[in-house]
């Protein structure tokens, strides 16, 4: 079989030529490796595994996927939603946490990962590329609501569960009022003033890294002269940096076991990195390969699987902040891999003074950016061929899953075109 691309690495070596792109890189890729220390630790921990793992896939992962994948800001690793479904679909399959739990989820990584190579190189991406404008655009809107709203209970200092829809975080949050933490309001207040404040600097350093030093540092100055306003929540102890050699499980009665949760992993991975990707894409006004993503995805899955990480896929909080943070090329994530590694394996006795308010207020304030207001306002301008797959795509990520979310949006705009051919 021919391989149908080239290798992306052709296309963005010669930016790294222009004046600043390096340096840009290199930072965007700091700042995202930070931000994925308490993600990584987070999302393992709700697929049922140990938080190694979910690092693991933010490493060897998030640098084969860059080097492969098409997009030229998308991040991979450990994500919201494929942590949810990798407890939902393997949890019935054997005991959560048991190392024969730990096996089926590597193995799935595996499966997932040869599913989406043979979907490249058969082109099948062809059809991912047509997804209308107005689907992308309320899954990002939709997205943004998902990162918010997942933030509360940390930005509160709240023992909120996990995995809540939007609407049930907020009311649980309501419900908690009187237990705000003055403490992680103050923290997550000075994270976001500096945010903003460091605007003006962002050529020289990213303003998300003066705001993690600044709201760690008001973290400390809190708990040494203002103990009385509540104690705040920081990064464990982090794990060994180096992640083991893993081989999947590829006996007859477990390709039997995993072949269901394999098509609804697939289905969903496929569907939510093709729509980060082309939001990235479209934020830049570059070019995207679905056929290229796929195989760079499946690669990725593979590393993952091989080297103890949870399936990864693209992450929508770590391309925000990457894009956020001045990245203009690949060299960003697959830098980012590289620091994580550095920063488990070298600094780990600083992880207890990073507070999670701060990553999350970080999260937030991403959040907010990707609600492109001018473009939502012309998109629903444009008429009911616009509005409705729009609204449908928006109301589907934030109430019901993301992968449904996609289908009802491409259908709805399908429908809308059908039976309105000539309508605004």
């Amino acid at each position: 079989m021919r391989w149908p691309m080239t290798l992306p690495l052709n296309r963005w070596r010669p930016d790294w030529r222009q004046p600043g792109v390096v340096r840009a890189d290199l930072l965007a890729g700091l700042t995202g490796a930070i931000v994925v220390l308490p993600q990584g630790l987070a999302f393992a921990t709700l697929a049922g595994l140990p938080p190694q793992h979910g690092l693991y896939a933010a490493m060897l992962p998030c640098l084969i996927a860059a080097l492969f994948g098409s997009s030229r800001l998308m991040v991979t690793g450990p994500a919201n939603a494929i942590a949810l479904s990798t407890l939902a679909l393997v949890a019935p399959l054997a005991a959560v946490g048991t190392p024969r739990y730990v096996e089926l989820v590597l193995t799935l990584a595996f499966l997932v990962g040869v599913v989406q190579i043979l979907l490249g190189l058969a082109r099948a991406g062809t059809w991912a590329e047509r997804v209308p404008h107005a689907v992308i655009v309320g899954f990002t809107c939709g997205a943004a609501v998902l990162i918010a709203s997942s933030q509360l209970g940390t930005l509160l200092g709240l023992d909120l569960p996990r995995g809540q829809r939007p609407l049930a975080a907020w009311q649980a949050a309501w419900a908690q009022w009187g237990s705000v933490v003055p403490a992680a309001v103050a923290v997550a207040g000075v994270t976001w003033a500096t945010l903003w404040a460091a605007r003006p600097l962002a050529r020289w350093v990213p303003p998300m890294l003066l705001a993690i030093v600044a709201g760690s540092l008001t973290a400390l100055a809190l708990a040494r002269w203002a103990p009385g306003l509540g104690p705040l929540k920081t990064l464990p102890a982090l794990p060994g940096a180096i992640p083991p050699l893993t081989l999947p499980d590829l006996s007859l009665d477990t390709l039997r076991l995993l072949f269901s949760a394999t098509l609804v992993m697939t289905l969903l991975k496929v569907a939510e990195a093709t729509a980060i990707a082309q939001a990235m894409a479209r934020q830049r006004g570059d070019a995207f390969d679905a056929n290229q993503e796929f195989v760079g995805q499946g690669l990725a899955n593979l590393a993952a699987s091989a080297t103890g990480g949870m399936p990864a896929s693209g992450s929508f909080n770590r391309s925000a902040v990457n894009a956020r943070a001045g990245a203009r090329t690949p060299l960003a994530a697959a830098s980012a891999a590289v620091f994580l590694f550095l920063i488990v394996l070298g600094v780990s006795p600083l992880a207890p003074y990073l507070p999670l308010t701060v990553v999350s207020a970080l999260l937030v304030a991403v959040a907010l950016g990707l609600f492109d207001l001018r473009e939502l306002k012309r998109l629903w301008q444009e008429g009911w061929a616009q509005r409705v797959p729009l609204f449908v795509t928006f109301v589907g990520t934030v109430a019901i899953s993301l992968e449904w979310a996609l289908l009802g949006g491409i259908l709805s705009a399908l429908l809308v075109r059908r039976f309105r051919p000539g309508a605004p």
